[in-house]
């Protein structure tokens, strides 16, 4: 993990794959839920022990969902230069893609397959998704300028397999500029590699794997 500073005037461009704003309505609706729960519960135990198990009752009862809420609520990424900054519930995180020591890309097979890249540099390890696609051949893909940046920045990165996963984003962008059909572009024809081998484990793709994808 990295602590430089990032690059005076950098553009800060999200990573996440799914923006905020489509989730954050359903967490505020999941915490209101599991609070008006947790109060019936501890008004009902009200009438059966002290009331101070009651309230430790209802609160238990309501903690791991307003925990989940909040953890999902906070999770951002975002690529500064060459930097990924990663915000959790406990902090930050970043990782200098320039200064990588591992690039793989995985793939998560499912009814909703994941395919995420991993960042290993010093001691530090991020995620970041680049597209999850359903068996019925639909999906989300991050956004074009996610994936622009990303590859620009492992262009950077002095690693053969960062080139690699370079120009694998790169011939996703030219997919998605032609409008290709998902037969047509990387990210996908990757899910279907692995869904062809039918493990249900992530897969980490190999080199021969993401030449044949390029």
């Amino acid at each position: 993990m990295t602590e430089q500073s990032n690059p005076a005037g950098a553009q800060r461009v999200g990573l996440d794959l799914i923006a905020p704003e489509v989730y954050t309505p359903v967490l505020r609706r999941l915490t209101l839920v599991a609070a008006v729960v947790g109060l019936i519960v501890a008004l009902v135990l009200a009438f059966m022990v002290i009331w101070p198990v009651a309230v430790l009752a209802g609160v238990l009862f309501m903690l791991p969902a307003a925990v989940y809420a909040a953890s999902i609520y906070r999770r951002r990424i975002w690529l500064v230069g060459n930097v990924i900054e990663a915000r959790t519930l406990l902090g930050r995180r970043r990782v200098d893609i320039a200064a990588a020591a591992g690039v793989e890309i995985l793939v998560f097979p499912g009814r909703l397959s994941r395919i995420v890249l991993r960042v290993t540099a010093d001691r530090g390890r991020q995620i970041v998704p680049l597209a999850m696609y359903t068996d019925a051949g639909g999906g989300r893909e991050l956004h074009i300028l996610g994936l622009r940046k990303l590859a620009d920045a492992l262009a950077a990165c002095p690693l053969a397999a960062a080139l690699a996963v370079s120009d694998i984003l790169v011939g996703q962008l030219r997919a998605e500029a032609r409008d290709a059909g998902l037969g047509e572009r990387p990210l996908y024809r990757a899910v279907k590699l692995v869904r062809a081998k039918d493990t249900v484990q992530p897969v980490t793709l190999t080199d021969t794997d993401i030449a044949s994808l390029g």
